[in-house]
């Protein structure tokens, strides 16, 4: 059942961390087209720039995930180093619950928000509603929960061996 779970984790991060990506090569083809239509062609498309910021939205939340998996989101280094390897099991519970709880909350409040956002529209976007904004926050948060249960499962500490 762990490596199950360990491959779907795999899975949705790899996912996430794909998109991310992409929503950030989406925001800066974005700019680079803005700044051609703005300062070359002297013809502004104001729809860009509300693009642009929900591309990097999206690119936050599905970035965190992989942030998380690696046990790089949420640490406590200094006490972790100087820590026996129960102690450290220890930490690694304390951060996982305290993670899962602020993500909880995201989830919560980003699907209240989303829901509640589905009559306002994005200015410069008339016909998109601000629904698929605020999806950012509960889809990258449930991205998020399984990015945590995966490190806590097998643990990674990248940015432990990368710190100087």
């Amino acid at each position: 059942m762990k490596e199950n779970f360990l491959r779907l984790e795999r899975w949705t991060s790899g996912l996430s961390l794909y998109t991310a990506c992409a929503m950030l090569l989406l925001a800066a083809s974005l700019a680079m087209f803005q700044i051609i239509t703005r300062f070359v062609l002297e013809i502004p498309a104001e729809w860009t720039e509300v693009l642009i910021r929900f591309s990097l939205i999206w690119m936050v939340f599905l970035g965190i995930p992989t942030a998380f998996r690696q046990g790089a989101m949420v640490s406590v280094d200094v006490l972790y180093r100087w820590s026996p390897p129960r102690m450290r099991r220890l930490l690694d519970w304390v951060v996982c619950l305290a993670a899962t709880g602020l993500i909880c909350i995201i989830i919560w409040w980003g699907w209240d928000y989303a829901v509640r956002g589905k009559v306002q529209t994005m200015a410069g976007l008339e016909s998109v509603s601000m629904f698929w904004a605020y999806l950012a926050m509960p889809v990258g948060g449930l991205f998020s929960l399984i990015g945590i249960f995966g490190n806590l499962l097998d643990t990674q500490r990248l940015e432990l061996e990368t710190a100087v």
